[in-house]
């Protein structure tokens, strides 16, 4: 699936999932109908397709409130919602979907709610009591809804495998900034830091499932994983940014596959659109960054253009640092670059130009001492 379609249905999952988290009004009234023991099927949106497939029943148009959904499922029938989960509009109806929809489950509340789901493209809530579970049918697929506590444990697992991923990150991040200042760097250092930065993000992105998926339970998960991955999506595009080939949109960067967008947006697509198991192949990264996908490219040497370095000059705005990598080229002539030379640039003033001058040594300082020190 193309990375842009798999961003639009994990949203419409992951709104879906947010409705039905822990500390919802919505979920303590599906826990409320498990408690009692009676069942459940819970359609969340209401419009001409749904009522379409609605017999019997009784017609409402009241405000939604989990006792209420409790009272209401114990009636011999679905329970249909308004799209916003504020209103209960039906009660005590039978579903009738159209039969030839596939469906693999069994049980007759269950291949109802997969069937409505898939013909109406709402989420469908089907509470069963005999198993005591209560499960989500949202884009076609089945989802169990789990206690906090097993979701939080994989979470935990998940987060510390995080934060072993990122002190390797900065320890891959850093020696690249010391290659660079010194002009030594190769494809395959550049390639190790986009490697660490994409596993860094995809765990992130597993992580942010569980915070949705425990609603109110997962504030302090979400506090970490932010501490964690701040500043992770910039340094990706700073990456690409530096090292982009100057024609990256002919020669064997973009055979693989081709790209829906060119330049750093084409480098990140393709970044993500990865594999897990090419992820882990230096020379397919190397390929999605446009030098080559052979082994033998990986020690060529290559420059940057200076983005990277620049974006950790304190208050150095964006603009003018593209603005001096476009004047200078590389990275290499604007260390060498003297207050005078940068002044040159416009909108850089004396006070800047010292600030980018000082900023740029200390850079350099750092770098080579925590590299050899």
């Amino acid at each position: 699936m193309p990375p842009n379609d798999r961003a639009e249905r994990n949203s419409s999952a992951e709104d879906a999932v947010r409705a039905v988290a822990p500390g919802t009004a919505l979920r303590d009234g599906l826990e409320r109908v498990l408690r009692g023991n009676t069942g459940g099927l819970i359609v969340l949106g209401f419009d001409h397709a749904v009522e379409e497939l609605c017999t019997g029943g009784f017609v409402l148009d009241v405000e939604f409130s989990a006792t209420r959904l409790r009272e209401l499922c114990k009636l011999d029938g679905a329970v249909v919602l308004d799209q916003d989960i504020t209103k209960i509009v039906r009660a005590g109806v039978q579903l009738v979907p159209d039969p030839s929809i596939h469906t693999d489950e069994t049980g007759t509340r269950h291949r109802t709610a997969e069937r409505v789901n898939k013909q109406t493209g709402f989420p469908v809530v089907s509470v069963s009591q005999s198993m005591r579970l209560i499960a989500l049918y949202v884009e076609g697929r089945r989802r169990v809804l789990e206690d906090s506590a097993a979701i939080m444990s994989r979470a935990n697992q998940a987060l510390a495998t995080l934060e072993r991923y990122k002190l390797r990150l900065d320890e891959v991040s850093g020696t690249l900034s010391a290659l660079e200042i010194e002009d030594l760097v190769t494809v395959r250092d550049v390639s190790a830091v986009a490697q660490r930065l994409e596993m860094v993000r995809r765990i992130a992105v597993e992580i942010n499932s569980y915070v949705v998926e425990l609603g109110s339970d997962g504030r302090l998960l979400s506090l970490q994983l932010d501490e964690l991955i701040s500043g992770l999506d910039p340094e990706r595009e700073l990456v690409a940014r530096d090292y982009l080939p100057e024609r990256s949109s002919s020669g064997s960067g973009s055979a693989r596959r081709p790209r829906r967008a060119e330049g750093v947006a084409g480098v990140l697509h393709d970044l993500d659109a990865m594999a897990q198991t090419e992820l882990l192949e230096l020379p397919m990264v190397a390929r999605a960054l446009g030098h080559g996908g052979s082994p033998d490219n990986l020690d060529d040497a290559v420059s940057p253009r200076g983005y990277r370095l620049l974006a950790k000059v304190p208050r150095l705005p964006p603009a003018i640092a593209k603005r001096l990598v476009e004047h200078f080229g590389g990275l290499q002539k604007l260390l060498a670059a003297s207050v005078a030379d940068l002044q040159a640039v416009d909108g850089v003033g004396e006070a800047r130009a010292r600030s980018v001058r000082e900023g740029l040594s200390r850079l350099a300082e750092s770098s080579i001492l925590e590299r050899y020190v």
